[in-house]
């Protein structure tokens, strides 16, 4: 089962946050727009940093804690989903504590 760490540590933070869209009602899954630019201006840019690392011999991921599922350049799968998890519940937490508070996020 250690091969699902990775895995495991990316639904952990999901399930974590998923309250914040279902009982708080932050509509971040129903704001796909703002998500899906959230998600662009990310991902490419950790994405390309990584395999840079990697092909640089820079930085190597245990394959004992990943599913072995490589995408080119070696980069495993959970760590494209990390770049998308991460921001998404990010996202979640902004707009939990924007709620909360009633602070502006900029974006009115």
């Amino acid at each position: 089962m250690r091969h699902l760490a990775y895995l495991a540590m990316l639904a952990f933070c999901l399930v974590g946050t998923l309250p914040l869209e279902v009982w708080l009602g932050v509509r971040v899954y129903r704001q796909g727009r703002r998500l899906l630019l959230t998600l662009l201006s990310v991902v490419p840019v950790f994405v390309l940093w990584d395999l840079y690392a990697i092909a640089a011999g820079h930085w190597e991921f245990d394959p004992a804690q990943t599913s072995g599922v490589l995408l080119p350049g070696h980069l495993p799968a959970e760590e494209l989903l990390f770049f998308v998890v991460i921001p998404t519940c990010a996202l979640l937490s902004f707009e939990a504590v924007r709620r909360a508070t009633g602070w502006p996020g900029g974006d009115e």
